[in-house]
């Protein structure tokens, strides 16, 4: 039997119009991820959302084509036998840059959504966990390096999220807590990383993207699955680690010729790269890791963020602390169980 659940639900949507049409993609001659889609997978989660009984939806303003065509599909109405939440276009200037997602992020937790559901890859996904303040994620990856979010149908996304954002499954039922590395310079807080933190004699940010082998120098690892794509994959197919597990990994890097150790990695789709191994271990959690190069760049989740040299003391350090995560597929075996899609049958009139 369903349980009582909260009126007036709402449920924040961050799409990231630049998602999945990166360099990375460029180089490797892998496909983009259109816009059109972006706009379909949105319109199937306000079907999902409206059949659990969401009833706002908060979305991101963009400047690149997604908000128009979802607005064009509101105009046009939900198809038949179908019920969208109110959707509410968030009144906010628009920079183009990752202060959009952070400040929309902010935006939609001030408005009291039950949870978040990020459209993006595994940068879009550690802006919106930096900004969230313990309101669950539903991550669906549409970027390039997707190791955080999930390849999944949107409508069962929405399902699993709007069924934790109205309260007919608990937190504790249905959402995970994640690991996050987080980053310091000179003993001072600095960013975070949902997935990889990856240390580059580069010693400029330049194109976000980090995809040349050469240039890598020392990795760490929230999680490493020997089926991922992108830097941590170094780690999954030399020591992978679950998300479940305590610990991460850390590995330390060398020239593929003569190392070691040399493994085949996919760097990003169809881009396969020798990279070289010298050690591996264990990455305990709130056991800070100094960096060893003395200047270069440090890359959050692939992509270049930080920048230091000589007189900077960086320092890696992995903590339990890290975002909830709804698992969709938990979710939806408890509401199978629970019965909360299931309506009484229709009393029968008297003939």
């Amino acid at each position: 039997m369903a349980r009582k659940t909260r009126s007036g639900a709402a449920v924040g949507i961050i799409a990231n119009p630049a998602a999945g049409r990166d360099i990375r993609r460029l180089v490797a001659q892998a496909s983009v991820f259109p816009i059109a889609e972006k706009r379909n997978m949105i319109t199937r989660i306000f079907s999902a959302l409206g059949a659990v009984g969401v009833s706002t939806c908060y979305m991101i303003p963009d400047e690149s084509g997604i908000a128009d065509r979802v607005k064009r599909a509101i105009g046009l109405g939900p198809p038949d036998g179908q019920v969208w939440p109110e959707v509410e276009f968030l009144d906010m200037p628009i920079e183009g840059s990752p202060v959009d997602t952070l400040e929309a992020t902010a935006r939609m937790v001030a408005r009291g959504v039950g949870g978040i559901m990020v459209l993006g890859g595994d940068g879009t996904n550690r802006l919106v966990a930096q900004a969230c303040d313990g309101v669950p994620l539903t991550s669906l990856s549409t970027g390039t390096n997707n190791v955080f979010p999930m390849m999944r149908e949107a409508t069962i996304a929405g399902l699993a999220a709007g069924l934790v954002a109205t309260g007919a499954l608990s937190q504790d039922q249905a959402a995970r807590r994640n690991k996050v590395l987080r980053v310091t310079v000179n003993g001072a807080p600095r960013d975070i990383a949902l997935v990889d933190v990856c240390v580059s004699d580069e010693t400029w940010t330049g194109a976000k993207a980090l995809w040349r082998a050469d240039s890598l120098d020392q990795l760490f690892v929230t999680f490493a699955e020997a089926d991922a794509i992108g830097l941590s994959s170094v780690a999954g197919l030399v020591r992978p680690v679950s998300r479940d597990e305590p610990t991460g990994v850390a590995v330390d890097l060398a020239a593929a010729p003569g190392a070691a150790r040399t493994v085949s990695a996919p760097l990003a789709p169809g881009l396969m790269a020798e990279i070289g191994v010298e050690r591996v271990v264990d990455l305990e959690a709130g056991v800070p890791h100094p960096i060893r190069l003395e200047r270069g760049v440090v890359a959050l989740d692939g992509e270049r963020e930080i920048a230091f040299g000589p007189n900077d003391r960086v320092a890696v350090v992995l903590q339990p602390d890290g975002p909830l995560t709804v698992e969709i597929a938990r979710a939806m075996a408890l509401a199978a169980r629970e019965g909360l899609l299931e309506h009484p049958a229709a009393a029968r009139v008297p003939s």
